[in-house]
């Protein structure tokens, strides 16, 4: 007996509440997600666990891997339907080169970013955390400031000390130019010793975070949330007023008779 109406689209038996077939394997092949709410259509992208970079690591860890997340920032920035991007940060940080290739990205996009620390943005999430264009960072999360360090094998002369410490400037370049904190406080805050227990460098936490400069404002889903709508609007604010401006000088200088003519 045929159905009178066509059967409803039933949704996965493994699917949230409120999420769609789609996103659920969004979330589950690159841990990330599209939602289009009332007012404005956002993607979220979470970077947890260790950052992956050129060597696997093994598949027990929990990691970000870099050729995944690349090319969906390039994809965002081109998409039509997504107009802010929101960043979950809670990593342990790792490669640096891969860290920092994703920061490039994030602090070069054209449309708003909001990034939130969750839990931990240590060693290279510094970098992530601050690339967005605010910050925020709940008052339970931790962030670890270290020197660069090396696996495997290191060659003892100053050629290698000397490489440690053009990568480290590279690190600290970004960050000073993407905060509000100096040079001169974060080198220092990196090369403290007597906080931590098996290595050198500073511990801070949600607060003292944000009283350095190091990240714009304290707070949580919500607030960050309501900051990327803002900087939606303002940016659609911006793209309206570029758009009238040029159409009211084409009324003022239309072209002129000759430019109008098709050549034969």
């Amino acid at each position: 007996m045929e159905h009178p109406h066509p059967p409803q689209s039933e949704p996965m038996k493994n699917a949230e509440p409120g999420l769609t077939e789609r996103q659920v394997q969004q979330i589950e092949s690159l841990g990330a997600i599209t939602e289009k709410g009332s007012r404005h259509s956002i993607h979220c992208l979470t970077i947890v666990g260790q950052i992956e970079g050129h060597i696997a690591l093994p598949p027990q860890n929990k990691a970000t891997s870099y050729e995944h997340v690349l090319p969906q920032l390039a994809a965002i920035e081109e998409s039509p339907e997504i107009e802010g991007l929101l960043i979950l940060l809670n990593t342990m940080g790792g490669d640096v080169e891969a860290g920092l290739a994703i920061a490039e990205i994030i602090s070069s996009m054209k449309k708003p970013t909001i990034s939130l620390v969750l839990g931990g943005g240590h060693s290279i999430g510094v970098p992530l955390a601050v690339a967005a264009d605010l910050s925020f960072i709940v008052p339970s999360a931790a962030m670890t400031i270290h020197p660069v360090r090396m696996n495997g094998l290191v060659i003892g002369v100053p050629q290698t000390y000397y490489y440690f410490e053009k990568v480290q400037e590279r690190i600290i370049r970004f960050v000073t130019r993407n905060s509000k904190i100096s040079a001169e406080q974060y080198k220092a805050m990196m090369l403290k010793t007597g906080e931590l227990t098996t290595d050198i460098g500073s511990l801070i936490y949600g607060e003292e975070a944000v009283s350095l400069g190091l990240i714009d404002h304290l707070g949580g889903l919500s607030d960050a949330l309501e900051a990327l709508h803002q900087k939606i609007d303002e940016n659609r604010a911006a793209q309206k007023s570029a758009q009238q401006k040029q159409y009211a000088k084409k009324v003022k200088n239309p072209p002129s008779k000759k430019a109008q003519e098709i050549p034969q």
